[in-house]
């Protein structure tokens, strides 16, 4: 089975879906499945760009930005 895809970002990465949290990739054979995990992961800190890309020709088939946990507005 080969790894055609790389879920990457130039920041660690974090998801319950990954086996390990903190690498900046990791590869998967299934394009859906890469996809979906990159879609449900985050980057520490957050906000930076998590990408899917297709290893055999490096073309970027998935990308999001990552988005920082909310926190709630001061009251006044």
């Amino acid at each position: 089975m080969t790894s055609d895809y790389r879920i990457e970002s130039s920041h660690p990465i974090a998801s319950r879906w990954l086996p390990q949290s903190g690498s900046q990739q990791y590869l998967v054979s299934d394009r859906a499945l890469a996809v979906a995990v990159a879609a449900k992961s985050t980057t520490r800190p957050g906000g930076q760009e998590i990408r899917v890309v297709h290893v055999p020709t490096g073309e970027v088939v998935f990308r999001k930005q990552s988005t920082g946990r909310a926190e709630a507005p001061d009251e006044a």
